[in-house]
């Protein structure tokens, strides 16, 4: 219990407290090309079956079969093939023959199953390179000065090999092979890695070779090192893919002379031709485009592809030789690339026969809803695009999540479009503009975001700023004002203090009058706060008031030998020798204190004469014992109170006790 001294005069008294001091606290993009990954240790030959959208890749080190379908993925693979090479794929597409050089034979692969279905013998040849026409397989074998034709006969009940076909020992080691439907009978071979080239044509619809054309250097280029040869499909001329001259020279059929080039760069070493005649060229070129498109006839290229660089060094990727291939309807164009640390990829590129296009869309960054904005952009491309082109215009937003489509923008003669559209919602608004494409253009999206800024809407609550007793239950009003599909309010609490979390105490939707009332208990400072959460078209929206609640204060005189009413309030007599006990009971709050305050009446007034602040026990009491020989007759008060910040925290609002009074006596 604490003590203090009444001094016998109210000056000494106002000395003794007044030492205390009161402390204060307080662009767009066109159809996606893919890689893959292959687990390859080298390449011979890449055929496409497009019956069953299978990609068949040799390779010779390994012995096998690599097996994927158009996306890439391994999906089988045919093994014992030691030194396999060259690939043809029958007319059916339900048969692929494998040229397997070290196991002297040709094997036949069931493409529907990617299984060996049967290995046909081929003597103490070993085949390098095959192709059918005139009724039978031809394969290419021998090397250091034997390089030869051979035959592989299936029509009858048994196979029948026919090997030294040809006569005039053209080749130095096993050509390269290829014929065409559209010059059946003919089958047309290449001298591989040979400076200058040497081709030669033969006709073999009499089930022999003979060779009808030949040529060393062929058109006077002075090229070399063949890697690759395709006849086109109309069979009137052959195509070459040599390390030089830097372009893939075009050859006739008939007599071998130079029928025009499809300009490349450095080092053609692929080539392969399309149904319809497109021609897809592939260089080795660290540096610059991997793999070339041109339209049947046009020297310069469509389209090109440069291999990004997976490797360690500066230069890209490259291609492999021989590494090209069609699928059967043009859809899709597949290559096969290395880097610099021997790893494969199978690239796959998308509508290959069509011009590349760029497409763009422009917005504001920032918009209205409901307001008019308005979307620009260019379509662009080598070749030119038909009048009238349009492109479709899809808007996504909170309301259409899915997209919705807007219409169409009609693309002008220069490219440029414009379309104007007046966003419902608001939020990130995203505008998808995509080109469709046509037989000789890719499609291309465009897609840009607008944020658009959200209607404002209106939420108040009565009581800000009233200050409520300890205990109350008040009632607060919630109103709403305009939105769209969401009349839903939450009503928060959160008392002052870290102990106290912020609390939900309601969340309904508001009545016909834009409503909402909840009940919430006050024990401290609380602020309350309303929110609406925005719907799609009208903005979040939160208001918070403040209210103030007083602490419960509870204050008692003890020791008195009376009380009495005089001067209209009831006072406590103590006889001078008996010291009172004041004691004082407050809500509590960790570190609180409470303000002690000791009034006389003097000179016609109440006069402080003493003010000190004192810690409260964790019940929160405290008493106070006013000791000494205090004078007879005048009148004294006293009382506790809580003051906001000064007492040790600022939780509640000021709160002052109510005055006990008292005097006394003999």
């Amino acid at each position: 219990m604490r003590r203090r001294t009444l001094p016998t005069t109210a000056t000494a008294l106002a000395v003794l407290f007044s030492s205390v001091a009161l402390a204060a606290t307080g662009a767009g993009s066109a159809a996606a090309d893919s890689s893959t990954t292959l687990p390859l240790k080298s390449t011979g030959d890449i055929v496409v079956d497009g019956v069953h959208q299978r990609v068949f890749i040799s390779d010779p080190t390994a012995g096998q079969v690599l097996v994927t379908d158009y996306a890439g993925t391994v999906v089988g693979t045919v093994g014992s093939l030691p030194g396999v090479h060259g690939l043809e794929l029958s007319p059916d597409s339900g048969t692929l023959y494998a040229a397997v050089a070290d196991a002297d034979a040709v094997v036949a692969i069931d493409t529907a199953t990617a299984t060996e279905a049967h290995r046909y013998a081929t003597g103490t040849a070993g085949p390098e390179y095959v192709a059918l026409t005139g009724g039978k397989l031809w394969f290419s074998y021998g090397s250091g000065g034997d390089g030869n034709i051979g035959s592989l006969d299936l029509s009858g009940t048994d196979p029948v090999v026919s090997l030294g076909q040809d006569t005039n020992r053209t080749f130095y080691d096993a050509p390269i092979l290829d014929a065409s439907a559209g010059a059946p009978g003919t089958l047309v071979a290449g001298a591989p890695s040979q400076s200058p080239v040497v081709l030669a044509v033969y006709d073999v619809s009499s089930g022999t070779a003979s060779r009808s054309t030949y040529a060393f250097d062929p058109g006077n280029t002075g090229g070399g090192n063949l890697a690759d040869l395709a006849v086109t499909p109309d069979g009137k001329d052959v195509i070459t893919a040599s390390g030089s001259p830097y372009y893939q020279a075009v050859y006739k059929l008939s007599d071998l002379s130079a029928d025009g080039k499809y300009v490349t760069n450095t080092y053609p070493n692929a080539v392969d031709i399309a149904p319809n005649g497109d021609v897809a060229a592939g260089t080795f070129s660290w540096y610059d485009p991997d793999v070339h498109v041109f339209k049947q006839g046009v020297s310069s290229p469509l389209k090109q592809y440069d291999f990004p660089n997976t490797g360690t060094t500066s230069g890209s990727d490259t291609l492999a030789p021989a590494g090209l291939a069609w699928a059967p309807d043009e859809s899709k164009l597949f290559a096969v690339s290395k880097n610099d640390s021997d790893a494969y990829s199978l690239r796959i590129f998308d509508a290959p026969t069509k011009a590349s296009t760029t497409l763009t869309a422009g917005a504001p960054a920032t918009a209205t809803r409901a307001k008019p904005l308005t979307l620009t952009g260019t379509l662009g491309s080598a070749v030119a695009f038909p009048a009238g082109t349009t492109l479709s215009v899809v808007r996504t937003d909170d309301e259409s999540p899915s997209g919705k489509t807007l219409g169409t923008a009609t693309v002008a003669a220069d490219g440029s479009y414009s379309f104007t559209d007046t966003p419902p919602a608001g939020g990130k608004v995203s505008y998808t503009v995509t080109y469709a494409g046509d037989a000789d253009h890719a499609g291309a999206t465009a897609t840009r975001s607008v944020t658009v800024a959200k209607t404002a809407t209106t939420v108040t609550l009565n009581n800000n700023l009233k200050v409520y007793g300890y205990g109350s239950n008040v009632t607060f009003t919630a109103h709403l004002g305009t939105t769209y599909k969401n009349r839903t309010v939450e009503i928060w609490a959160d008392p002052y203090g870290s102990d106290k979390p912020n609390t939900l105490v309601k969340k309904g939707a508001v009545d016909s009058a834009g409503n909402l009332t909840a009940t919430v208990h006050l024990t401290r400072d609380t602020k309350v706060s309303a929110k609406f959460t925005g719907d799609t078209r009208y903005a979040a929206k939160t208001t918070t008031n403040t209210v103030y609640t007083k602490v419960a204060i509870s204050t008692s005189l003890s020791g008195s030998y009376k009380t009495a009413t005089a001067w209209n309030e009831k006072y406590y007599y103590f006889h001078q020798s008996k010291d009172p006990v004041y004691n004082t009971t407050m809500t509590m709050y960790p570190g609180r204190k409470y303000q002690f305050q000791v009034q006389r009446f003097y000179d016609g007034a109440w006069q402080t004469t003493a003010s000190e602040y004192f810690a409260l026990d964790t019940y929160g009491k405290d008493s106070v014992t006013l000791d000494g020989t205090p004078p007879i007759g005048p009148r004294f008060r006293v009382r506790s109170s809580y003051v906001d910040t000064a007492s040790g925290d600022n939780v509640n609002a000021t709160t002052y006790g109510a005055w006990k009074y008292f005097t006394f006596t003999r």
